[in-house]
C-alpha cells in the first residue's frame, strides 16, 4: 500500500480568504461569526452566521461562470486553485483525481429559483447538483482522472478525503484534489436548521460555544477547503513541501436516528484509524473534535473521546471561531490539526466558560507535543468519519 501525503492546502473561510490567514486568525482566537447580512433575518430567531464577505471572484471566474454556477462550486474551485499553487502543481492539464464533498450543494441557486416567481433558469438543475464542484474543478483546471462528488451531511468533506486517500493508497492515482465546499447562508437553510432545533439563537459573535455551558446549537457558516493528497514518494521526488501524512481513516454508518448521534458508533469510528495506523490512544497528541455546539452532540462526542483517550489529550473545538461550515469544516480542521502539530501549539478558545466536557480544552492556547492527531467529522443520519494524521516537521 502507498503512503499518502498532504502537499497543498487551499481554504476560504469566515476567518480569511486563504488558509494561512485563516490559520493566523485561529491562533489569535479571532471569531468569524457576524450578524447575517446575506438576507433580511430580522424576523428570524437565528441572527448569526459565518459569512464570506467582500470577496471579488471576477478576477478568477468569467461572468458566465459566475451566473451559471452556485457559490459553493465557485468557493470550491477558488480553494482548489490555491491548493494547487500551494503544492507547486500546474493549474492546467494535471493528471489527478478530484473528490469533493458537499452537504447542501447548490442550495443558493435553488432558493433563488424558487423566489424569483418566474421561469426557472436552464442552469438551475446542473448548478444545484452536489457533484458539480468536483466536475467544475476538473473542467476549470484541466484535471483528468477519477472523480467523485460526495454527500453525507456534515461528514461529506471528510468522507471525500477518505475516498481520495483510498485511491492513492491503492495506487489508482498519484494526486487527488479533495475536500468540501458549502454556501448555505440562505433563508431556507437558516430557518430549516433553526426549526430543527440545531441552531444557536444567541445574538453575539460568541454564539458558537462547543462544550460550553449554555450552548444552544451551532452557527451555520459557509466556506471551502481543498487539500492536495499525493503519493508520498511522488511528493518527495518532485521536492514538494509536505505538511504531513494521512495514516488512518475510519468511516462507518451508525444510523440510530436522523439527527441523534450514536455514542457506540463514534467510539467505533475513532478506533478504526487508530487500528489502521497502529497507534495506541496515548500516542495521539491532539484530537480535533467535531464539536458543533449542540447540547446532545457535544456531550456524546466528549463521552466517546473519554472512553478511548481519557481526559489528558488536548482537544480543539475550532467551530467556536469558524462556525459550522458543514462539509468544509472537516478538511479545514484536518489542515489546522497538522499546523497545530507542526508548530507545537493549540489555538485558543477565548470565550469558553464552564467547560462541561471534562476534556482538556485550552482557553488561552498552549504549547503541545506529539506527532499524531485524530480528526472527527460526524453528520446527521449517523455518518461518522475520523482521520489519523502524522505531521511532517517544519524545516
Amino acid at each position: 500500500m502507498k503512503r499518502v501525503a498532504i502537499t497543498g492546502i487551499g481554504a476560504l473561510t469566515p476567518l480569511g480568504y486563504d488558509f494561512q490567514s485563516s490559520w493566523e486568525a485561529l491562533k489569535k482566537g479571532t471569531s468569524g461569526i457576524t450578524a447575517i447580512s446575506r438576507f433580511d433575518a430580522s424576523g428570524l430567531a437565528w441572527k448569526r452566521a459565518g459569512e464570506i464577505k467582500a470577496l471579488d471572484l471576477e478576477e478568477f471566474f468569467a461572468i458566465k461562470e459566475m451566473n451559471r454556477l452556485d457559490p459553493f462550486t465557485l468557493y470550491g474551485a477558488f480553494s482548489a486553485r490555491m491548493a494547487l499553487e500551494d503544492a507547486g502543481l500546474p493549474v492546467n492539464g494535471l493528471e489527478a483525481g478530484v473528490v469533493i464533498g458537499s452537504s447542501r450543494g447548490g442550495i443558493t441557486m435553488l432558493e433563488k429559483a424558487l423566489l424569483k416567481g418566474r421561469r426557472i433558469s436552464p442552469y438551475t438543475m446542473h448548478a444545484s447538483t452536489v457533484g458539480m464542484a468536483a466536475s467544475f474543478i476538473a473542467q476549470k483546471f484541466g484535471v483528468k482522472g477519477r472523480s467523485l462528488g460526495v454527500s453525507s451531511a456534515c461528514a461529506s468533506g471528510m468522507h471525500a478525503i477518505g475516498e481520495a486517500y483510498g485511491l492513492i493508497k491503492k495506487g489508482q492515482e498519484k494526486i487527488v484534489l479533495s475536500g468540501g465546499a458549502e454556501a448555505p447562508i440562505t433563508r431556507l437553510c437558516i430557518e430549516g436548521y433553526g426549526r430543527a432545533g440545531a441552531l444557536s439563537k444567541t445574538d453575539s459573535r460568541f454564539a458558537s460555544r462547543p462544550f460550553g455551558s449554555g450552548r444552544d446549537g451551532f452557527v451555520l457558516s459557509e466556506g471551502a477547503c481543498v487539500l492536495i493528497l499525493e503519493e508520498y514518494k511522488n511528493a518527495v521526488k518532485r521536492k514538494a513541501r509536505i505538511y504531513g501524512e494521512i495514516i488512518g481513516y475510519g468511516n462507518i454508518i451508525s444510523a440510530l436516528h436522523e439527527t441523534r448521534p450514536d455514542p457506540n458508533g463514534e467510539i467505533e469510528c475513532m478506533g478504526l484509524p487508530l487500528k489502521e495506523a497502529g497507534l495506541l490512544p496515548e500516542e495521539v497528541g491532539l484530537i480535533s473534535a467535531h464539536a458543533t455546539g449542540t447540547q446532545l452532540g457535544d456531550r456524546i462526542e466528549a463521552d466517546a473521546i473519554k472512553e478511548i483517550f481519557g481526559i489528558k489529550v488536548p482537544v480543539t473545538a475550532l467551530k467556536s471561531l469558524t462556525g459550522h461550515m458543514l462539509s468544509a469544516s472537516g478538511p479545514f480542521e484536518a489542515a489546522a490539526a497538522l499546523m497545530c502539530l507542526r508548530e507545537g501549539l493549540l489555538p485558543p478558545y477565548p470565550h469558553l466558560k464552564e467547560n462541561e466536557s471534562g476534556l482538556k480544552i485550552s482557553i488561552k492556547g498552549e504549547k503541545i507535543k506529539g506527532g499524531y492527531a485524530l480528526v472527527n467529522s460526524f453528520g446527521f443520519g449517523g455518518f461518522c468519519a475520523s482521520l489519523a494524521l502524522k505531521a511532517e516537521p517544519l524545516i
